[in-house]
């Protein structure tokens, strides 16, 4: 079994509910994107409308896999930078694989399809690296080096997922040239 990836899928209300429901569980299995559980569709849906708002405007770019059953298993947002002295890189966002999934290789297949995308996809001609920023602690940079990330940064106790228990934000970079 594997996924199906689509760059810039049109994002209808099907769409977006399998997003919001992937965000969901992924954050209440204890993921780090963005939100500490436990966590609703609701809750996180003022952060996928920002992040909608960033593709309209043509900064953000959408990559979703979608499983054997068609359901969205995974999903990554791929951002350009405004500044034109930082348009040689994008951001990676919300990289997310349905925790039903985990074990099966698909992490590695959506880093996969997003370095793809990078490298071949219109619109990324100027792009010669992206940049990422992860959670200390739960051995994601470990994952994020395992599919060719360096990391670049640290700033110690910069994420503070409840009081007292603050995370290392781990920046790193994978060059595409």
């Amino acid at each position: 079994m594997t996924l199906t990836f689509t760059l810039d899928p049109a994002v209808d209300p099907t769409l977006r509910d399998g997003i919001l429901a992937l965000w969901a569980d992924v954050s209440n299995a204890g993921g780090a994107v963005g939100f500490v559980p436990p966590v609703t569709p609701e809750e996180i849906r003022p952060a996928l409308l920002r992040q909608m708002l960033t593709m309209e405007e043509g900064r953000t770019r959408l990559l979703v896999g979608h499983d054997e059953d068609g359901r969205v298993a995974a999903t990554a947002f791929l951002t350009f930078n405004t500044d034109d002295l930082q348009a040689h890189w994008i951001w990676l966002y919300t990289v997310m694989v349905h925790p039903g999934h985990q074990g099966k290789g698909y992490g590695r297949a959506l880093m996969e399809a997003v370095e793809r995308a990078a490298r071949t996809a219109e619109g990324f001609e100027r792009v010669e690296a992206i940049r990422l920023s992860c959670r200390g602690g739960l051995g994601l940079e470990d994952f994020y080096a395992r599919a060719g990330y360096k990391e670049v940064g640290r700033v110690p106790g910069a994420v503070r997922v409840a009081p007292g228990d603050d995370r290392d934000d781990i920046m790193m970079l994978l060059t595409l040239g």
